[in-house]
């Protein structure tokens, strides 16, 4: 190594090739999106707390969700289940939150072709974290909860919160390593994997098959669109819609039509980067260099330059495929408005109306200990033996307490557990039940961030000793 020659002006090598540091522009970007939605999610959960406990707002709060939602062309409601009209916060979950599935499947998708889903021994430790994870919370519940009138609970401590999670992470700023938010990131991807199919498989009931048949058949003309190459975020959009009404009508939960029609938007643009630089150049160069001075904010572009440009605007669409425009585009509308409007309407917990002790009692308990314990236990274990078997390495400048406590935020588990939790007490005989289970999934949220960041924040090397180690 010492006897070769340096090239003069060396071209820089892709990080991509630098594995001990390898790092995805795609999770880079969606650590950021999420840990900024995490703080807006707090805020949003906060003020629901806040006004289901206010004596003359606890009434309205109530009632204000149980308004109908219409979207209606003579006799035809888009926005109905067999017939009746959804209230508002059906509408919420049922139709925004499958528009959040939409985008976790477009994630899935991207994490599986190009992200830390696409090598197998990168994504073997948050894959077999996550199945630890899942696993350890359903049978720690399912021990407390054995006989119960509330052991159909068992799947809500199962999710890890991306939100929220990476929100704690992004406190502690640039002394937590890249490799452990990538770890927490692709963990949390799988647990959506996990949350999708016990969705589909244990909240899908009196399945209508006619209708699923016709939802079949838009799906397999959406995945020919997609093997086609069929740009248009309309054609994906309006038979997605066709999709979640028949599935909402079929029996199959609505949100998991939003996965399988992101499944079907194309990864792959029209044009390669290299076709796309060779149209603009042609394009450009019709334009000379002598001309620049005509060329001002005052210039009435002729028919020929005016062809030239849409020839570099059309280009431009065609080079970025509708995967990644559609997930670029539906992050901020997601994050900043389905998830909080979703926590502000199902997380307002009258708690003025329940014992204190009840939080260790019952359902609140189990799903306290499924996420505390559990998601700590499983995640921990797994990834540990993993690493000890030497099937995946240890993330990058980790060590054991770093990862112990990123386990442990992996515990907060928030928006998709208060998800599963209206669909396992959705009937108004569990209305207590599942006032219950909301309390223990704040409260076990709670407890699972704060003793994860006050874990991390005691073992991650200080701010000081990273500058003192990057002069070096």
């Amino acid at each position: 190594m010492g006897d070769q020659q340096t090239p003069a002006n060396p071209r820089p090598q892709p990080e991509i090739n630098n594995m001990p540091h390898r790092v995805f522009f795609a999770a880079r970007q969606a650590i950021g999106r999420h840990a900024t939605g995490g703080n807006l999610l707090i805020l949003a959960t906060i003020l629901a707390l806040i006004v289901a406990n206010v004596p003359g707002l606890t009434g309205h709060y109530s009632a204000f969700w149980e308004q109908q939602v219409r979207l209606q062309i003579g006799s035809f409601n888009l926005f109905s289940h067999h017939g009746e009209p959804m209230t508002l916060i059906e509408f919420i979950n049922d139709a925004l939150m499958a528009v959040f599935f939409f985008s976790i499947g477009l994630e899935i998708k991207r994490e599986v072709l190009v992200g830390e889903l696409s090598s197998f021994r990168q994504a073997l430790l948050p894959i077999v974290g996550a199945i630890g994870g899942m696993a350890i919370p359903v049978i720690i519940f399912f021990s407390l909860a054995h006989g119960s009138n509330y052991s159909g609970g068992a799947a809500i401590p199962m999710a890890t919160d991306i939100a929220f999670s990476l929100g704690v992470l992004a406190m502690l700023g640039k002394r937590v390593p890249i490799s452990l938010k990538v770890f927490l990131t692709t963990l949390a991807v799988v647990d959506d994997i996990g949350g999708i199919i016990v969705i589909a498989v244990f909240y899908s009931g009196g399945i209508e098959f006619e209708l699923l048949a016709w939802a079949a058949l838009v799906l397999a003309l959406l995945y020919l669109g997609g093997r086609c190459l069929i740009q248009s975020k309309a054609f994906y959009i309006l038979l997605g819609v066709v999709v979640w009404f028949l599935f909402l009508n079929s029996g199959i939960h609505p949100t998991i039509a939003g996965v399988l029609v992101a499944f079907c938007v194309p990864a792959k643009p029209v044009y390669a980067p290299m076709k796309y630089i060779q149209k603009i150049r042609d394009a450009i160069s019709h334009f000379h260099s002598e001309d620049d001075a005509t060329l001002n904010s005052h210039t009435i572009l002729n028919n020929d330059q005016m062809n030239w440009l849409k020839e570099v605007e059309s280009s431009s669409d065609k080079v970025i495929s509708p995967l990644q425009q559609l997930e670029d585009s539906l992050h901020p509308f997601v994050n900043f408005f389905i998830v909080p409007l979703f926590a502000f309407a199902n997380a307002g917990i009258f708690l003025l109306g329940l014992d204190p002790m009840s939080i260790f009692d019952g359902v609140s308990l189990a799903i306290i200990c499924g996420l505390v314990l559990g998601k700590f236990i499983g995640i921990f274990s797994f990834s540990w033996l993993t690493i000890k078997l030497k099937l995946a390495p240890m993330p990058a400048r980790a060590n054991w307490h770093q990862m112990a406590s990123v386990s442990m935020l992996g515990g907060i588990g928030f928006t998709v557990s208060l998800f599963i939790a209206t669909l396992s007490f959705g009937t108004p005989e569990q209305a207590d039940l599942l006032n219950h289970a909301k309390l223990g999934i704040v409260v076990g949220s709670i407890l699972s961030g704060i003793i994860g960041f006050i874990w991390l924040h005691k073992t991650l090397p200080q701010a000081s000793e990273l500058a003192d180690e990057q002069e070096e």
